[in-house]
């Protein structure tokens, strides 16, 4: 090999930072030390991380477990809680009683049978999540997923994690030096000096002097040092699909130590965007999302502080700007972007760790041996990470496109056809005639929304797909099997799982 690459740098911490150093670490134990094969994260000691995002998906469980962490450390530093879903309130009509859940169980016999037409044509009055997982009624009973029998990072109802993410990063960070043998430089980096090729040579930083590498990944967040200000890689924005480009954040405390911990997140839509709700062991995360185009700084924060009642009284509010769109392209040249520094949507449906995490397993399974074929792996990687945040898009704005809602101009104008992606169009044109399923709309393997998720949405925001009895009939009682089971199975696990809080103290306590 001509090139080899060996060494690795990762330049910023965060989530995204420590995240891939772990993530690359970890894949490539053998080959650290004596192997000659190096991860340096370099970290300015005098910018503080963003520290949003405290929303998870369940592929975070399998990588903790790769990279050699604990669960309950885990559970004990974070100040992490179980999430098991969504509930989206008000996002359909906007009355009280309006809400759904995007449960992460898939529903029952997947794999085996579509249930969604079958629900369509029966007239039961459960919601479809109640009518083909037990989730929503797990979530509503204030359950946890598993019990303290149950083994770490198993379960007995799927599930992700809420977690501090100022914790996590340092978590993470002390894991990866101490454990994994990351190289961590606290440096300032004032200059970047390029190839006569346009590669990366190395970093020139204030405290540590020259930092060179073969493999540079960015994880500057909005700054986007290296893919964008060095590499030249423009920003595509998104405000044309997705409008919503402010957050106003505010950590709420409980009412009291035991106050009850939701396993999901709470999305309540509003009349410009909506708020999240976040419950953590300590506090709750909440914050209101929305587009400045249609409400004001002032009106947004009244209406975050209505949702909060008077317990938000005297507490601050933190402004976070949202430039909704990413890279256009992610890896350039031996330069390749993770975390907010590739690009950032929103945060509904908590796609931006889940993002890191695919991203970094790529970079670590897809490490090129020599830089004489990083552009290829570099063009199959683009390809990828093109093909998941397409995919994000739609699933997003899909949420937005399906309201029915009319009572202000942020609601109207989201279902104005030309806002829409052309791909979510012509799938929703396709699903008033066929329910997603195992159909062609879903030909990856790591899909970030499997068509589960799609139907949760859907139905519960009171799509409506046509539904041919005839065609019912050849799996109508496998179908009637799968709905009884899934009753006989919420009724156990209702009976069986202990509160989500009472679940977390036992866990952080050792009994």
């Amino acid at each position: 090999m001509v090139n080899p690459v060996r060494n690795i740098v990762i330049v910023g911490g965060g989530t995204a930072g420590w995240l891939t150093a772990g993530v690359i670490a970890a894949r490539h134990q053998g080959r650290i030390g004596a192997g000659g094969f190096t991860v340096t994260l370099v970290e300015s000691p005098n910018i503080p991380i963003i520290g949003v995002g405290e929303g998870t998906w369940p592929t975070l469980r399998t990588t903790l477990s790769k990279i050699g962490v604990s669960e309950t450390d885990f559970f004990r530093e974070c100040d992490a809680a179980f999430k098991q879903g969504a509930r989206f309130a008000r996002w359909t009509t906007g009355a009280v009683d309006d809400g759904y859940y995007h449960p992460l169980m898939l529903p029952q016999g997947f794999g085996q049978v579509n249930l969604a037409p079958h629900w369509l044509a029966g007239d039961d009055g459960k919601s479809f999540c109640d009518a083909v997982c037990p989730q929503g009624h797990i979530c509503d009973d204030g359950l946890a997923p598993k019990t303290i029998a149950t083994p770490e990072f198993d379960a007995i109802a799927n599930y992700a994690y809420h977690l501090d993410a100022g914790k996590f990063a340092d978590f993470l960070r002390r894991h990866c030096c101490d454990v994994l043998g990351v190289r961590h430089v606290l440096a300032d980096v004032q200059r970047v000096v390029q190839t006569e090729s346009g590669d990366i040579a190395h970093l020139v930083t204030e405290q540590a002097g020259e930092i060179a590498g073969d493999l540079f990944v960015d994880c500057t967040g909005f700054k986007a040092l290296l893919i964008g200000q060095t590499m030249g890689v423009r920003f595509k924005p998104l405000s044309d699909t997705l409008f919503c480009d402010t957050a106003l954040a505010v950590q709420v405390p409980h009412a009291d130590a035991h106050a009850p911990i939701a396993s999901h997140t709470i999305s309540t839509a509003q009349s410009a965007g909506w708020i999240w709700d976040i419950g953590l062991p300590t506090r709750r995360g909440t914050g209101y999302v929305f587009s400045s185009a249609h409400i004001s700084d002032e009106d947004a924060e009244r209406e975050l502080r209505a949702y909060l009642g008077p317990i938000a009284d005297g507490l601050d509010v933190r402004k976070i700007a949202i430039n909704a769109g990413h890279r256009e392209t992610f890896w350039r040249g031996n330069c390749v972007a993770v975390g907010l520094a590739a690009g950032f949507l929103e945060p509904l449906e908590a796609s931006a760790i889940v993002l890191i995490e695919l991203s970094a397993k790529l970079i670590a399974e897809q490490m090129p041996a020599c830089r004489e074929v990083m552009d290829v792996i570099a063009s199959r990687f683009n390809a990828t990470t093109h093909y998941r945040w397409g995919r994000i898009i739609d699933f997003l704005k899909l949420h937005y496109a399906l309201t029915q809602r009319q009572d202000s101009d942020f609601w109207r104008d989201n279902q104005r056809p030309e806002t829409m992606p052309d791909r979510l169009r012509e799938l929703m044109l396709l699903w008033r005639h066929h329910s997603p399923w195992f159909h062609d709309e879903f030909d990856r393997v790591e899909e970030v929304f499997p068509p589960a998720s799609y139907q949760y949405v859907l139905y519960g925001m009171r799509f409506r797909t046509e539904v041919d009895p005839a065609a019912l009939a050849q799996d109508a009682r496998a179908a009637t099997r799968a709905m009884q089971e899934n009753a006989a199975q919420t009724e156990r696990l209702r009976g069986r799982l202990p509160r989500h809080r009472d679940l977390i103290e036992k866990i952080c306590v050792g009994r």
